[in-house]
């Protein structure tokens, strides 16, 4: 079988074609998420980049190849301002952080920072954020320089961060409607692979009644692999516990790698982090406390007054928490920085931005036209 270039070379219908071949080799695809997927990147610029990190690995070194030679940190990868969110730690209390490495992989430090420049640039675009790109950008490095200054610090909403909390409690889910969306799923009543069967019942509570296992469909990146969710009875009310299928990063797919690794153990392991004590990487899935409190930042649901800056700011603090994470690499960041010009995340996210509105207006012909198809 030809080996296919992976390349901005090729278009993004056949990108995608080839790293959902691809991730179809390592796990089984859910058809019906591959076809929400498809449909929600149509819909906007900011759903686009969240849904396609596999294609800002092939665009990254054509539009910011300067970029591309800074030094290496063990990161995020598939970063944006919706991939944030609240956790319980082990004494109750409510985090917030950077909650999803499925893409982890060492790269070069100035992706994580360009890549939420950009889907701050998009969200902006689609009305989703006021503050300016070249304010965000400049936010972005402020926060992400301060927290390797002071040596990072996980942001834990008890006692300090009250306007994180405010923030962060706006965009928590309304428990009634969370439990009824959850609990109305159907049973899985084949399909459940036995690793999962044995891992769900590993993580609940020996007492547990009315126990069952659904699937769900989540994410946007992610969106086509699958998940599963153990829900029970417990105690007087509903627990749950999710089982989602990891595979390698998209880098790998990018490179041609041949180690397929998957890191997302060696990131929550190595970062500096209020640890969710629910969330376990184990082989190729990872597994997660699900509830009404444990919310991805939605920006549709923050309150209209907040400020926009400092939860930017912030969000740079909590991605030099995860880069830390590489402390021999902290010296030559502070050199790199010191060297860039002022507007250097700016211009890059504008580079970044108009390359994948351009992937999401080919997406949106192809879309369309596959529609009149049908």
């Amino acid at each position: 079988m030809p080996t296919i270039e992976r390349t901005p070379a090729m278009d993004i219908v056949a990108a995608t074609r080839d790293y959902e071949a691809w991730a179809g080799q390592r796990l089984e695809v859910v058809p019906g998420d591959l076809r929400l997927k498809h449909r929600l990147m149509a819909e906007r610029p900011f759903p686009f980049l969240r849904a396609t990190f596999y294609r800002w690995m092939q665009l990254w070194s054509a539009e910011c190849g300067a970029l591309d030679r800074a030094p290496k940190v063990l990161a995020v990868g598939d970063l944006h301002i919706e991939n944030f969110g609240t956790w319980r730690d082990n004494e109750g209390r409510l985090v917030w952080g950077i909650n999803d490495f499925d893409e982890a992989y060492p790269l070069p430090y100035t992706i994580d920072l360009v890549r939420l420049a950009t889907s701050a640039l998009l969200a902006q675009r689609d009305g989703m954020l006021a503050i300016s790109p070249r304010m965000a950008a400049a936010n972005l490095i402020e926060g992400y320089r301060m927290g390797l200054d002071l040596g990072g610090r996980p942001y834990v909403l008890a006692e300090t961060h009250g306007w994180m909390r405010t923030i962060a409690l706006s965009s928590l889910r309304d428990p009634i409607a969370f439990w009824s969306k959850l609990t109305s799923l159907p049973d899985c009543k084949t399909g459940v692979p036995r690793k999962v069967r044995k891992l769900c019942s590993q993580e609940l509570p020996d007492d547990v009644t009315e126990r069952r296992i659904v699937r769900r469909a989540a994410g946007l990146g992610s969106l086509g692999r699958p998940r599963f969710v153990a829900l029970a009875q417990w105690d007087g009310g509903m627990i749950a516990r999710e089982a989602k299928a990891l595979l390698p990063s998209a880098c790998v797919w990018a490179n041609g790698d041949a180690t397929e690794r998957i890191l997302y153990p060696d990131i929550l392991k190595r970062a500096v982090r209020c640890p969710d004590p629910w969330m376990r990487p184990t082989g190729k899935w990872i597994l997660r406390r699900l509830a009404a409190d444990t919310a991805k930042l939605n920006l549709a649901l923050l309150p209209r007054v907040r400020d926009e800056r400092r939860l930017i700011r912030a969000m740079g603090f909590e991605t030099a928490n995860i880069h830390l994470g590489t402390p021999t690499a902290v010296a030559a960041i502070r050199r790199d920085l010191d060297k860039r010009p002022s507007a250097w995340l700016a211009a890059a996210a504008k580079a970044m931005a108009d390359a994948v509105i351009v992937d999401w207006r080919g997406w949106c012909r192809h879309f369309g036209a596959a529609k009149r198809r049908t």
